[in-house]
């Protein structure tokens, strides 16, 4: 669930913006960045702390308007 929140959020931004993701789920660890990777996103941080994930991602090319991912 946390990929496709991310990919709804996503929608909405622009080439460029940064977009921090918190979560719990331990998958999120390699199916965000994995998304990231298919999806022209870029991950800037993971970080880890009481059990919570924090992902920051810059938003790539893919985000604009009539792109092939659209």
């Amino acid at each position: 669930m946390p990929v496709i929140r991310v990919q709804e959020k996503v929608s909405g931004l622009s080439p460029g913006d940064v977009l921090e993701v918190w979560c719990t789920d331990p998958g999120t660890r390699s199916d965000i960045p994995a998304w990231c990777r298919i999806n022209g996103h870029r991950i800037l941080d993971i970080a880890e702390s009481d059990g919570e994930l924090t992902l920051t991602l810059e938003v790539g090319e893919s985000a604009a308007p009539g792109s092939p991912y659209d």
